[in-house]
């Protein structure tokens, strides 16, 4: 019997419609890798990676797995060089709410210096690998001077302040004596400020953490013998503790954040905002603000 080429038509484009679809659902849910029917118990995973410029999504997660009683821990897994001060002061706050819930083990990847060393702080655990760049306990402040450049070709500025301290850090002058104290106060205070985390998290006295905290980095394994990290391990080693602490048999699945589903549409332009804002957010931190950065990163 001959197949009406209309209707044959409109199935062969129903059956690509549909698969389709079900490319681009599989893709804008890629990232939740939880296993529904598992009976197993659930670790949730959040990971910190990449320089710290924005805390929202990542307290998110870690709220979500807080509110979800099937996650008996969770693991942050740190591969941070660290970033924006209190970006990384509000995740270390989110872990330490999450710490009163769940058993929390921060595992440490490629990196996880000075703010990514703040964040794990907040762990119950922390587990390194021996090879992990960590440490870089200090705050830092840059400025660029331009003055010179603008001299050669000729161009002059004119500022109108209401306050004497108004234009401190001008890229069109250099700093006067008082301005620089004024900005070496306000970069100690924070720097302090990650001094007393380490100091109250790890158990160590001030002046033990005072001794390594001049912005110089160590292996993992030299983390170690500082009392900065509590085991050596990888991920796997890292699950298996978690689970220990949580009081469970060793049985478990990770499971990964949920992501929203969305339209062709939306996650083509979510890929391309998230670009843009991304690399936008790391050219203004390269100029200003006072971070929490491993600096040969930059």
């Amino acid at each position: 019997m001959r197949k009406h080429p209309v209707i044959w038509g409109v199935f062969i484009l129903l059956a690509m419609v549909i698969l389709f679809y079900a490319f681009f659902y599989k893709v804008g849910s890629h990232s939740s890798k939880s296993k529904s029917f598992s009976l197993n118990d659930k670790i949730g995973v959040v990971s910190v990676d990449g320089p710290i410029f924005d805390s929202i999504k990542i307290t998110e997660q870690l709220d979500e797995f807080g509110k979800d009683d099937s996650i008996i821990a969770v693991i942050l897994r740190v591969d941070s060089p660290g970033g924006g001060v209190a970006a990384s002061q509000e995740i270390y706050d989110a872990v330490l709410e999450l710490k009163k819930k769940k058993k929390v083990v921060a595992s440490m990847g490629s990196i996880a210096a000075s703010g990514g060393l703040l964040v794990a702080c907040g762990a119950d655990k922390i587990v390194a690998n021996p090879g992990t760049i960590t440490g870089s306990i200090s705050a830092i402040m840059q400025f660029a001077n331009f003055e010179g450049l603008l001299k050669k070709i000729g161009l002059k500025s004119s500022v109108v302040k209401s306050g004497k301290f108004k234009d401190i850090g001008s890229p069109l002058r250099d700093m006067t004596p008082e301005e620089k104290k004024i900005i070496q106060d306000l970069v100690d205070d924070i720097y302090n400020q990650f001094v007393d985390v380490v100091a109250q998290e790890r158990k160590l006295s001030r002046a033990k953490v005072i001794q390594i905290a001049d912005g110089r980095v160590f292996s993992g394994r030299k983390a170690k013998e500082y009392g900065l990290v509590d085991y050596l391990g990888d991920m796997s080693f890292a699950a298996k503790l978690a689970s220990k602490l949580a009081g469970k048999d060793g049985k478990y699945d990770l499971v990964y954040p949920t992501k929203k589903r969305a339209s062709i549409f939306d996650y083509l332009m979510e890929s391309a905002a998230n670009q843009l804002s991304e690399s936008l957010k790391e050219k203004i931190e390269s100029w200003s603000g006072v971070s929490y950065l491993y600096y040969p990163y930059r």
